[in-house]
């Protein structure tokens, strides 16, 4: 697949300007996105420079997924249990008489996952890989520093269902390319929770077009209200 070697090549790329000899890290959820964002590291890189973390909160109902890849992949890989993190956070915070919001507690890890997979990297001459994608991206479906951040994106331009095909070109298995995103709080699937489909997200992407006035109304709306999370930050220009 043409895009598959373009964004293999990519990578070399990166690695070879913004890190030479390094090791990509790669936290790994057992969901399509980290597992072929290991998968093209393994490919351009070589498996000895690529290193999987798995990192559960607690117990996680689909770690048997993350440890397929990092088997099938045969990569070195470690596993973080992140609970201990989560909770002194939260403690902390109603010790001071914070009220926790229901979105802080669904952020919160993910910005604890991106912490460790950086502490582990510094210690392992690593370089962290961002696993969002396009159609994700789009409407904000990422947590700001949390899993929307990285040192390398291999897959920010690429939608949901290109994303699904570069997996099956990488030979990866059926069980991980297919398997429905879940929010990991509410047992709903990422599409339950949206409203739509992420096959109707990719083709409003890709042409513009779109056959439901109300969903193109609320995936405009949610791509509106996200849009500062793909821009820099804003910062004062001192003249």
């Amino acid at each position: 697949m043409e895009v598959k070697n373009q964004c293999v090549k990519w990578i070399q790329d990166f690695f070879e300007e913004n890190g030479k000899g390094c090791n990509a890290i790669v936290g790994v959820s057992g969901g399509k996105d980290s597992s072929v964002v290991a998968a093209l590291c393994v490919e351009a890189l070589g498996r000895e420079r690529v290193i999987g973390v798995l990192m559960p909160n607690d117990i996680q109902s689909d770690i048997d997924c993350a440890k397929l890849l990092v088997n099938h992949l045969d990569i070195k890989h470690f596993t973080i249990n992140i609970k201990d993190s989560v909770n002194g956070v939260l403690d902390q915070l109603s010790l001071s008489g914070i009220e926790i919001s229901e979105q802080t507690r669904i952020n919160l890890p993910a910005r604890i996952r991106m912490s460790a997979l950086y502490a582990l990297s510094q210690s392992n001459n690593g370089r962290v890989a961002n696993t969002c994608n396009l159609s994700e991206d789009w409407i904000g479906y990422a947590t700001r520093y949390g899993d929307g951040a990285g040192d390398f994106s291999p897959l920010a331009k690429l939608t949901v269902s290109e994303v699904k095909e570069i997996g099956r070109s990488l030979n990866l298995p059926k069980e991980l390319v297919d398997k429905v995103p879940l929010d990991g709080l509410s047992n709903q699937s990422d599409e339950e929770k949206l409203g739509f489909t992420y096959d109707v997200l990719d083709e409003y992407i890709r042409t513009g077009e779109i056959s439901d006035k109300k969903i193109k109304e609320r995936i405009d709306h949610l791509h509106n209200l996200n849009k500062f999370k793909l821009e820099p930050m804003p910062s004062f220009e001192y003249k």
